[in-house]
């Protein structure tokens, strides 16, 4: 018997039918909510037992009157990995996950795995104690002011990292530590102490980290419109030009590995960079050129077909920006960390201290277990909320983080990284939008007049200006996360240093 008896057009059983569609819709809302909630629970469980077990760790290896700030300033170090796992890998593998050249499991395997490897492998044995120089110990009265200071500075950059990660904003966890550094500092040794020529070009920085990675990313973009993508024969373009965007690829992020991922530990001089930056661009179009000349015989001439063609290199790219990255945000977590343990065991406040592998250890997984259990949310949004990424538009967001950073560190100029690949994002984004309507525009008029011309024999019509507004009013990348990741990125060094400052004071008081 069927659940309703009656007429399907009875208004008494049409209500009885919505309300059960309602009933179902929110049951179904409550039961994604819970699920949701119960997730998260299970991911924070599974965080605070990393936490413990950093605390475990100390337990077993540090003894003394130095093991409660030692464990304090691990567990806190550890907290500061997790959350630069939770935010910042997300900028290297989000575009591979959102143009769907990998999934989101194999996306944070690889990340994982090639964060920790480069953190563990080029993290270097020497880190800078006070980031980028803002502040110099001699500003310290003594010892445990300096430790107190650290502290503060740590806990302040992973609180409001993690604050940033709960609204879905991609931030600088460079910039997050800078900012804790130079308020906890101010609070301890005065305004006079911080080197505000450094922090002139770190605000420098807010504005070129963005519009360099956005303009490089899209004149890569719109280069491979032109050259390829609208070519009748796309074929014959992809086989002219493929082979030599990859090698322009693989010879910026040989020449970006040996800059940033290896500097810790190598430091080749300007010739030698650039002939290995010569060797992986010869070797790699000779080895691409084949594999596309192969590819193209059953390759079909459309768009999405020589966009498979970046696969590859869009997986290569995710797995070599998160080597880089682990081997320089590494310093982030631990920076401050070891020079609370060079405090504490040696009794010396320098700007340069020995790393102990412990200590790389607890910041290398740190971060990959942030970003097994956190990562996803900010992947997915700069995967796919910003804008909607193919394999062609995210292969020159991470071809333009590569290049940008060898730029920058050329010119000498503090870029930040999450900065530039973010801003890459926005760039192919604002380019695509800016294609589209402006097709959309001179397209209306001929259309509106076909149609009238074929309907009635009268003159083309033109469009009315609510008709052209429509056309040039459509929107291809989100304005509300825009907004929400400018007003993040504005006021990371301000909103973690004022943080900072409150909990050195507070923390000064009751020692």
């Amino acid at each position: 018997m069927s659940l309703f008896s009656g007429s399907k057009s009875d208004p008494s059983v049409v209500a009885k039918r919505t309300t059960v569609d309602k009933d179902l819709k929110r049951f179904v809302q409550l039961e994604k909510a819970t699920t949701y909630t119960s997730q998260r629970n299970l991911n924070l469980g599974f965080g605070l037992l990393f936490l413990l077990g950093v605390w475990v760790f100390m337990l077993f290896r540090t003894d003394g009157d130095g093991f409660s700030i030692l464990a304090i300033a691990a567990i806190v170090g550890g907290y500061m990995a997790m959350n630069i796992g939770a935010n910042d890998v997300a900028n290297n593998v989000g575009p591979a996950v959102g143009s769907k050249a990998l999934t989101l499991l194999g996306a944070l395997a690889i990340a994982a795995i090639f964060e920790a490897g480069g953190a563990l492998i080029a993290g270097g044995d020497v880190v800078t104690t006070i980031s980028k120089s803002i502040i110099s110990p001699d500003a310290f009265a003594d010892k445990s002011i300096f430790i107190w200071a650290m502290l503060a500075a740590l806990l302040s950059a992973a609180i409001w990292v993690n604050l940033a990660t709960m609204v879905g904003a991609p931030v600088s966890t460079t910039h997050s530590i800078v900012g804790g550094v130079m308020g906890a500092g101010i609070a301890a040794a005065g305004v006079s102490s911080v080197n505000w020529v450094v922090m002139a070009k770190i605000a420098a920085s807010w504005v070129i980290s963005p519009l360099l990675g956005g303009l490089i990313a899209a004149a890569f973009l719109l280069f491979i419109k032109y050259a390829v993508l609208y070519k009748d024969d796309k074929i014959a373009a992809a086989k002219r030009w493929v082979p030599v965007l990859v090698a322009i690829m693989a010879a910026a992020f040989s020449v970006y590995l040996v800059m940033k991922g290896f500097k810790r530990i190598w430091r080749p001089d300007a010739s030698m960079i650039a002939a290995i930056g010569v060797a992986a661009f010869g070797l790699s179009y000779v080895i691409v050129k084949s594999a596309v000349v192969r590819a193209a015989v059953n390759l079909e001439n459309r768009r999405k077909s020589v966009g498979n063609l970046f696969t590859i290199p869009l997986i290569c790219a995710a797995a070599l920006l998160s080597f880089a990255h682990g081997s320089n945000d590494v310093a982030n977590a631990v920076g401050p960390l070891a020079a609370i343990v060079s405090a504490v065991t040696q009794g010396t406040v320098a700007a340069k201290v020995t790393l102990p592998l412990w200590v790389l250890a607890i910041g290398a997984i740190g971060i990959s277990v942030g970003l097994l259990l956190f990562g996803p949310k900010i992947i997915e949004i700069v995967g796919e909320k910003i804008t909607k990424l193919d394999r062609v538009r995210a292969f020159c967001v991470a071809l333009s983080a590569s290049i940008t950073v060898i730029i920058a560190s050329t010119l000498g100029l503090p870029v930040s990284s999450t900065h530039i690949a973010v801003g890459a994002v926005f760039g192919v984004g604002f380019l695509r939008e800016f294609i589209t309507n402006r097709r959309i525009k001179f397209a209306m008029p001929k259309a509106i007049g076909a149609q009238a011309g074929t309907e009635n024999g009268a003159p083309p019509e033109v469009p009315s200006e609510r008709s052209r507004a429509k056309a040039r009013a459509r929107k291809l990348v989100r304005r509300k996360h825009l907004m929400t990741i400018i007003a993040a990125w504005v006021i990371t060094v301000p909103a973690s240093a004022v943080l900072a400052a409150i909990l050195f004071l507070v923390i000064n008081k009751f020692n």
